[in-house]
């Protein structure tokens, strides 16, 4: 039985969530169908510019994305310190940029006096409305929605765009953030459909490779800075605050100098015919976190089979799905490989 999205989504115990959506009747988002010859490449640009765009609107950061043929790859970030500082005017102005609002609202926004019944239904609408801006299902919502309607009227067509639901995968700690933000980046790697990171077209990693570039820095990996996020239209995504926890952080919580080493890395790995692997030469992150090569590049190359609707310590795994009312979760072997200081759940350090 599919679970309510409030239940798979819970900022108090996480703010990562891994999200994925699919397209639906051998439909296209991207790239070129080979029986037609048709190219829907422009698609992506739709994808990525609609995820900033509202990354901006709402409190939710974008910490990676990959946009494939078929499907595409979110790494979200519920930023909910950045909700507790929304004012009533704030919530009202970034809820009107996606609807219409209400006549109330913009009563409000004129300065004109309201009687205590619309007082009433004003403080009522501004809850409801805070509470959605740092809602990553109306964030997908209002993504998907915008996409459907362009693709159908373009395709000349009526009809469901999306396959169902998207599908949302928890991130409790920093192995599993690091695990699938690497899983999304290399995504286009892994397909084959690219050889490099920098021919990783419509990935949160070229953008933030190009940024370097853009801003000549300096290309080696010691000399790179934390704040080197892309100057975008709308907003940049999530930036790499540092060796941090991840619930005492506002971005991601590594240096991005030690992430840049390792899909590197992982990314030769990968391709064993990319020049330069060494496969003893072990990157700084791996080594600080104690997880073995070989578990690390499976789940590289795995990671969104290795789970089902979360990942992280096994222990932390049980406590979030017992929380939803289930009686089990997939993926205990995957989630001690990630975190040897654990076996059967007891740490031992």
């Amino acid at each position: 039985m599919t679970s309510a999205r409030r239940m798979l989504i819970d900022a108090n115990t996480t703010p990562f969530y891994h999200v994925i959506n699919r397209c639906v009747r051998r439909a296209f988002l991207c790239g070129e169908d080979k029986l037609t010859g048709r190219s829907y490449e422009h698609r992506r640009g739709w994808i990525v510019d609609k995820i900033k765009a509202l990354s901006a609107i709402f409190c939710i950061d974008i910490c990676a994305y990959a946009v494939m043929s078929n499907h595409y790859h979110l790494v979200l970030k519920i930023d909910v310190e950045k909700a507790k500082s929304l004012t009533q005017k704030d919530i009202i102005s970034r809820w009107c940029q996606i609807t219409k609002g209400h006549a109330i609202a913009t009563k409000y926004m004129n300065g004109d006096a309201l009687i205590e019944g619309e007082r009433m239904l004003l403080d009522a609408l501004i809850a409801e409305w805070h509470e959605r801006l740092s809602s990553i299902s109306w964030f997908m919502r209002c993504l998907n929605e915008e996409i459907a309607r362009k693709a159908n009227r373009e395709d000349e067509c009526k009809g469901a765009f999306w396959e169902g639901r998207f599908k949302s995968q928890a991130l409790l700690d920093e192995q599993a953030l690091l695990a699938c933000m690497m899983y999304v980046d290399l995504n286009p790697i892994r397909a084959g459909i690219a050889d490099s990171l920098q021919s990783s077209d419509f990935t949160s990693i070229q953008e933030r490779m190009n940024s370097l570039n853009t801003h000549s820095i300096a290309p080696k990996l010691a000399k790179i800075t934390v704040d080197n996020t892309l100057s975008i239209p709308h907003k940049s995504l999530a930036k790499f605050e540092g060796a941090t926890h991840i619930h005492q952080q506002t971005g991601i919580p590594f240096h991005f100098a030690d992430y840049l080493e390792l899909i590197d890395w992982t990314g030769r790995a990968i391709r064993h015919d990319k020049k330069g692997f060494i496969d003893n030469l072990r990157p700084k992150l791996l080594n600080e976190l104690g997880i073995a090569s070989d578990a690390w590049l499976l789940s590289a190359k795995e990671f969104r089979r290795q789970y089902s609707g979360v990942s992280g310590r096994w222990d932390a795994m049980c406590a979030f799905k017992h929380k939803q009312g289930g009686k089990w979760c997939r993926g205990k072997s995957h989630s001690q490989a990630l975190h040897p200081e654990q076996i059967n759940g007891l740490t031992l350090r």
